[in-house]
């Protein structure tokens, strides 16, 4: 599919609607920081099939399901990308209960960097100076972090690394995307449901209890992590690439802010220096990235 040579309202509205909900689910995850962070990441699966199924069905696209459900190729890379994603949202869960929301919003900084240096090693794609530039500022950043805390930030490349390789393999996920997420919450319901049948035998889960508002949470942990992915993938499709790109900072400069000035996290000295020095980098990607797509949309 060709690049879209303008930006439509439409697409607009579906992204930046995806990059505040993102935004602002670290409030909703902190609500749930009493229970455990597997707990959360079982319902987020299980409560995520109902929201999608009744968008595939108004969108008439349970063929694409049903043909893709059967074929053992598709299904082996659907587990690929099932699996890519939940480690990210069990990663992303416990950054925040735990307190360590500043490295998820660095992670999800670091995300575009980290896919073109994917690009480049597994794909062959040729990089310029101002791209080599970005990646080895975010590389500095995160030495600078490593040496001040005596350890490397592994929820940041956790998140990293999870979800720059999801995104690589989903490219390759011979259906759409509503139909894609539909497909990985399904393979990922068996452990889910084990799971949460687990907790309920042993009278240790949040769900069904006499506080009505653990359930609620619980359940609507379908809408936060359905939703917007939902958004976002119809989005994408009526934006161009570089809108994306600009885009793409919305939400993990709110998890940011709110990692600060809600959460109190501490911004020391280290993060001081690295924070401008990923934000650097990213001002430097999004202009090659902007120049890049100028260049293509002329010579086409």
């Amino acid at each position: 599919m060709s690049l879209p040579n303008t930006d439509s309202p439409r697409g607009f509205a579906f992204a930046i609607s995806a990059y505040f909900l993102w935004g602002f689910l670290p409030i909703y995850m902190k609500a749930l920081s009493h229970m455990g962070p597997i707990e959360v990441l079982a319902h987020r699966v299980l409560w995520s099939i109902p929201v999608a199924g009744l968008v595939l069905v108004f969108l008439r696209r349970t063929s694409d399901l049903a043909a893709a459900l059967r074929s053992p190729r598709t299904l082996a890379m659907g587990a690929v990308t099932a699996g890519l994603i939940s480690v990210n949202w069990g990663i992303y869960i416990y950054s925040i209960m735990s307190g360590q929301a500043l490295e998820a919003a660095l992670g999800y900084y670091m995300n575009p960097l980290f896919s073109i240096f994917l690009g480049a090693v597994l794909l062959g794609e040729k990089l310029n100076g101002l791209k080599w530039v970005a990646i080895l500022l975010a590389l500095a950043a995160v030495v600078i972090l490593t040496l001040d805390a005596g350890s490397v930030p592994l929820v940041a490349l956790g998140l990293m690394l999870t979800w720059g390789f999801y995104a690589y393999f989903k490219k390759s996920l011979p259906i759409g995307p509503n139909q894609g997420f539909l497909l990985e919450v399904i393979l990922l319901a068996p452990p889910a449901l084990f799971y949460f049948g687990f907790l309920l035998s042993s009278g240790s889960g949040h769900f069904g209890t006499a506080d009505f508002w653990d359930t609620a949470l619980l359940i609507g942990c379908g809408i936060v992590t359905a939703v917007p992915l939902m958004l976002y993938a119809n989005g994408a499709k009526l934006l161009r690439l570089s809108t994306i790109g600009m885009l793409q900072y919305i939400a993990p400069t709110m998890i940011f802010l709110i990692a600060v000035f809600v959460f109190g996290e501490e911004f020391g000295r280290a993060r001081m220096i690295a924070f401008p020095l990923i934000w650097l980098a990213l001002a430097i990607y999004s202009f090659s990235l902007w120049r890049d797509t100028r260049a293509l949309q002329a010579s086409a």
